[in-house]
């Protein structure tokens, strides 16, 4: 059941406990329960829903790809990055400024996984000049939320 809560949640934050609980085939009480369970384990992170995958059995590795591409006449940029984003593990497309012109935010199952997604799909669409591809190692802070509240507040205490 945590997996699949999971999975759900992260798409739909919002989705009311009653249908939680006839997608997952359990009582509401129980669904309640669970997600009171991921709050206090800090899995559940934030209402987005951001959820800290590394705290999970679930495998992701997320990566920031920077794409330089030749734009295309009369469309820009935005023709290339509607065929990249409509790659179901693509999370994010950006058009950014500096030496590359597009950002885009994966995440999947291994390193291989995203490493054939640049070699295989996107490296060989025509208006793709070059890309270089960053693996995320840890995330301290996402969507504004603080991932894992580790550091105490080592502030000496003045006295006066």
């Amino acid at each position: 059941m945590r997996d699949e809560l999971l999975s759900i949640l992260e798409k739909n934050s919002r989705i009311d406990f009653k249908e939680l609980a006839i997608l997952l085939d359990k009582t509401e009480e129980e669904v309640l329960n669970e997600i009171l369970k991921l709050e206090n384990e800090n899995i559940i992170c934030g209402y987005h829903t951001l959820i800290n995958w590394e705290k999970t059995d679930i495998e992701k590795v997320s990566a920031i790809i920077e794409v330089k591409v030749t734009p295309q006449r009369g469309q820009g940029f935005d023709h290339i990055a509607e065929r990249i984003y409509n790659y179901p593990e693509v999370k994010s497309v950006y058009l950014i400024s500096g030496g590359y012109d597009l950002l885009v935010t994966l995440e999947e199952k291994s390193l291989k996984d995203i490493a054939a997604f640049v070699s295989d799909k996107l490296s060989t669409l025509d208006s793709v000049l070059s890309t270089a591809t960053h693996f995320i190692l840890k995330k301290y802070k996402d969507h504004g939320t603080v991932i894992n509240h580790t550091s105490k507040d080592e502030r000496e205490k003045i006295m006066p």
